[in-house]
């Protein structure tokens, strides 16, 4: 049963009517969960317009904040086990899972009433069994979505429009004023967090951003990339569990025959085209490759080629936090999933650029941490 607090709870009136117009009618048997998140979202609407006056008055020309360091690769590529390793070294500033929860009230309500608050996190996440904590760093898909961004999230949220959202924050179909809406947004949110986690240097995860390096770029041309990849085959069964199992939890319409796996099979070459084309001509120390299998096998060698490739301080430093991280997944369960005949044949059909020669898919795709 899908729990009774939405991602939404976030949000403020405005951008829920605004989804709520532009979205269509919630089933019946969502109206509770948007009914207590429009319900929270009054009540803390006096406290985020008050956040963000202030914010905005003090921190406007705050040109400070130097460039993040961004994690990409497509769903269940690896980014969520690079960005655990990397946060776990405690170099980088990330966004908390109250921040993503509640992204207006960064800076107030969720220092103030962090001890409580933290009281309320699921153990773990809906899709697999990687563990959420009040540090857990987090991607920052959802709370640009709870702030009014477009975002495939709202796809999520309003399936009946699933595939509109996807093709426009995955595939690119954004306007002129969705782009600047987000980049806005963007920018408020990571200044913000920035602020939040003491000035750190901030790692920020985001799949989607794969394809975006030319408008992240705009906003921060310093800024370094690592880009994550792994074996299709597994890619493409856990992507499409990985939807499969977030719509239960956060849709607020009903949904049938949606078309994940064409989305899926026709978003991964564009959003590797888009890395490929996006960084050609970036210098060596911005940008760097790896696969997860390699990350797998050798955590710390690759993490070491990272820092020094992409000349970041202090690995030897870091290591040792990194090494305890690692010793704390000894016990993580891995989930499995059979991959028939059908669906190795689609894969192969769609992706067969992307799929290394002499690597056939093993008969079982076993999912590790995303």
């Amino acid at each position: 049963m899908a729990s009774l607090f939405h991602p939404l709870c976030g949000s403020n009136p405005d951008t829920l009517l605004k989804l709520l117009v532009a979205n269509g009618p919630i089933a019946l048997n969502r109206w509770p969960q948007f009914a207590i998140a429009l319900t929270v979202a009054l009540a803390r609407w006096p406290f985020s317009a008050a956040e963000r006056v202030v914010f905005d008055l003090t921190h406007r020309q705050d040109k400070s904040m130097p460039a993040p360091i961004f994690i990409v690769g497509y769903w269940r590529s690896g980014t969520t086990h690079l960005h655990n390793l990397m946060a776990a070294s405690g170099q980088f500033g990330y966004i908390t899972p109250l921040a993503t929860g509640m992204p207006w009230d960064i800076l107030g309500l969720v220092r103030a009433l962090e001890p409580l608050l933290e009281q309320a996190l699921p153990q773990d996440r809906f899709v697999d069994n990687v563990a959420v904590t009040p540090t857990s760093p987090q991607e920052d898909s959802i709370p640009l979505a709870t702030m009014g961004a477009e975002s495939y999230y709202h796809g999520l949220y309003f399936p009946a429009r699933f595939e509109t959202h996807f093709r426009r924050d995955v595939l690119g179909e954004l306007s002129e004023a969705d782009l600047e809406r987000w980049q806005r947004l963007h920018q408020h949110l990571l200044q913000k967090v920035y602020i939040h986690q003491g000035d750190r240097p901030l790692l920020i995860k985001n799949p989607v951003y794969t394809g975006y390096i030319r408008h992240l770029l705009k906003i921060w041309p310093g800024a370094k990339f690592i880009h994550i990849y792994r074996d299709p085959y597994r890619v493409f069964v856990s992507t499409r569990h990985y939807f499969n199992r977030l719509l239960p939890e956060l849709a607020l319409q009903s949904y049938q025959a949606l078309p994940i796996d064409e989305l899926i099979l026709e978003s991964y070459p564009a959003l590797m085209k888009s890395w490929r084309e996006d960084t050609a001509k970036l210098p060596p120390h911005q940008c760097i490759e790896l696969r997860f299998e390699d990350l797998q096998a050798n955590p710390l060698l690759e993490l070491d080629k990272i820092f020094h490739h992409l000349q970041l301080p202090n690995f030897e430093t870091a290591r040792p936090p990194m090494e305890q991280y690692l010793a704390t997944l000894q016990d993580y369960r891995q989930n499995q999933y059979t991959m028939d005949d059908a669906t190795r044949g689609m894969v192969e059909h769609y992706w067969r650029e992307l799929i290394r020669p002499g690597s056939p898919p093993s008969p079982i795709a076993t999912e590790t941490i995303e």
